[in-house]
Parts: structure tokens; C-alpha cells; sequence
């Protein structure tokens, strides 16, 4: 027996990606706050007179309502809640890079509720402050608590609490080792950087402060993103190829 079609009205959701789909619709990834990742179908968004146009844009907040029995939802409304505008130069791709951090690493129908909020607080920084550098930290160790893959901040290998003044050896999927132990690893085991108890404790803390602090907790998300993403993160990539070409 076919499951019953949901309907669900007025959900806060944020716009990850949209596809062209057969003659005039898009196939979507919402981000929504309680229900997760949602892919819909938004039938006719990209004829001229369709009421879609002008809110399916991403970085901004809208209230979405959909329904549908399978995995594929359709979206019947959309409303766009406004707060910022939209991201532009180098802030756009922080909110790229942002969506698809979201979009590679959570599942569909999936609530990370304190992930949404988080996306919320990151992009409204993106739109609107200069340096969003520390927001966007926070936002990259928020994704990785939410989805069970940040380790332990407070406590070291032997369960001891982080010391400011220690170093400390950082591995994913491993506590944290303070420096002098981590000679003895084997190669294979080695993996990982070399970061400040001062660093890691702003970084749990959310209050990350001064540049030093930000240059390792990049050492940190970074470590610990691309480990879940080998195959790398095309919003960086293209970043990177536009920074080497203007210093050429």
C-alpha cells in the first residue's frame, strides 16, 4: 500500500541547488528546518509567468510548502522571507561553498534542526558583513557536530581536559593527542595537524578570536571536511583557480 501524501505548510528552508527538469521545472534540494534535505519539483517554476521566478534564489530564507507520498516532493508555494540580500564578489562563493557542505554531506529527510539555524546565522553573515571569515568557521564546526563527525573538544585522548597552553595532534575519527605523545604513531596513524588548546577551546566555544585562532581552526574544518570528502569541494576549487589566475 502506497504510504499517504504529506503536506507539509509553510516550512523555513533555504535553497541548495535547482536542475532544469524536463521543458519548464526544476528539480530542487531544500535545506528545511525540520524535515532536512528535501528534493522537490517545482512544475513550471521557469516559465515567465510562473510566481516561482522571482523567490527560488538561494542564500535567502523562504517558506515552502509541499506535499507527496515518495522521496520526490512537489512544491506547490513558495514565499520569500527576505532579511539580507544577496551575496556578491567573493561572499558568493563562501554562500556556494556554504549550500554545498550541506548538500554533500547530509541525508534526505534527515532534521538537523541546530544545522539550519546555523546555516540561517552563516548566511546572513555572508550577506552582510565585510569579513565573515569566523562566521563561516563556526558554521563549518556547527555541520560537523550536527552530523556526529566534529571530535571531542574538551578532552584529550585520556580523557583529560584541554589545556590552553598544551599542543595538541588532531586526526579525524581520534580524541585529541597531546604533541610529545603522537611521535611514537605509526605513518599510517599520522595523519593530522598540529593545533593550540587555546584554538580548539574557542573553536567548541564558538568565539574565535584574532587571526592566529582562525588560520588553525581552518586547519581544523578543513582536516576534518575534506577526510569526509575526498573528492574535494568544487565551490573551493573554483575559488582557488579565480585567486591564481588574478595573481599570474
Amino acid at each position: 500500500m502506497a504510504a499517504p501524501s504529506q503536506r507539509i505548510n509553510h516550512e523555513p528552508a533555504f535553497l541548495l541547488a535547482a536542475t532544469p527538469w524536463r521543458e519548464s521545472s526544476l528539480w530542487l534540494e531544500m535545506f528545511s528546518r525540520r524535515y532536512g534535505r528535501v528534493a522537490m519539483l517545482a512544475r513550471s517554476a521557469r516559465k515567465r509567468q510562473s510566481e516561482l521566478r522571482g523567490v527560488l534564489v538561494p542564500f535567502v530564507p523562504v517558506s515552502a510548502s509541499w506535499y507527496g507520498a515518495q522521496e520526490l516532493k512537489t512544491l506547490h508555494r513558495a514565499e520569500w522571507l527576505g532579511g539580507w540580500p544577496q551575496p556578491q564578489g567573493r561572499a558568493l562563493f563562501s554562500g556556494l561553498y556554504a549550500n554545498e557542505l550541506v548538500l554533500k554531506l547530509t541525508a534526505r529527510e534527515d532534521p538537523h534542526p541546530a544545522l539550519y539555524d546555523a546555516l540561517h546565522n552563516v548566511m546572513a553573515a555572508i550577506a552582510t558583513e565585510p569579513n565573515h571569515v569566523a562566521a563561516l568557521r563556526r558554521f563549518e564546526w556547527a555541520l560537523l557536530t550536527a552530523l556526529g563527525f566534529a571530535p571531542d573538544l574538551q578532552h584529550d585522548e585520556r580523557g583529560l581536559p584541554v589545556e590552553a597552553a598544551q599542543t595538541y595532534w588532531l586526526r579525524p575519527e581520534h580524541p585529541l593527542l597531546p604533541l610529545a605523545e603522537a611521535a611514537g604513531l605509526a605513518a599510517a596513524e599520522a595523519a593530522g595537524v598540529a593545533v593550540q588548546g587555546s584554538t580548539v577551546l574557542q573553536l567548541a566555544a564558538g568565539a574565535l578570536s584574532g587571526g592566529d585562532a582562525l588560520q588553525e581552526a581552518l586547519k581544523i574544518t578543513r582536516l576534518l571536511l575534506d577526510f569526509r570528502l575526498p573528492e574535494g569541494i568544487k565551490s573551493r576549487q573554483i575559488l582557488q583557480q579565480m585567486q591564481s589566475f588574478q595573481t599570474a
